[in-house]
């Protein structure tokens, strides 16, 4: 992994970062987020979690386990009890029907108190809005938009 590509930042709705906190809470195990379509970090350190409208802010953080792809009803049956949703139907509605899907698995996920603002990103990327797709960012980019090391 080099150090351009040290972090992920993915964009999540905010019903399901929500949810995510809530399993966070209750468990410290392992996490996936779906991604309809094969797309994602193929390799990071970190995940980075920037909650869309209203929020319009990076909300925590995960260390990245892996991207997997592959077919949705596999990945389900491996992973399901990992991501956010609560039952089948409500995960196949999600992928839309899309037969592959992308599973990015992270541990270890905290929440920020003081979340960073969009205005943040913007002024240590110079991104105008959030790829959908998400984005690499290197560990120096990191630590400006956090004020922190990580």
């Amino acid at each position: 992994m080099s150090e351009e590509h040290y972090a992920y930042l993915l964009s999540e709705d905010e019903k399901w970062w929500n949810r995510r906190r809530v399993r966070n809470q209750a468990s410290d195990s392992t996490h996936a987020f779906v991604r309809r379509g094969q797309v994602g970090p193929k390799g990071a350190s970190k995940i980075l979690f920037y909650v869309k409208h209203p929020v319009k802010a990076i909300e925590g953080h995960g260390d990245f386990l892996e991207r997997i792809t592959g077919n949705s009803d596999d990945l389900w049956n491996l992973y399901g009890a990992e991501t956010v949703f609560k039952s089948k139907d409500e995960y196949d509605s999600f992928v839309e029907g899309r037969k592959k899907v992308t599973f990015i698995r992270f541990k270890d996920m905290e929440e920020f108190e003081d979340p960073v603002a969009f205005e943040v990103v913007h002024a240590a990327t110079g991104l105008r809005q959030m790829p959908r797709g998400g984005k690499y960012l290197s560990r120096e980019t990191v630590n400006s938009i956090l004020g922190k090391e990580m």
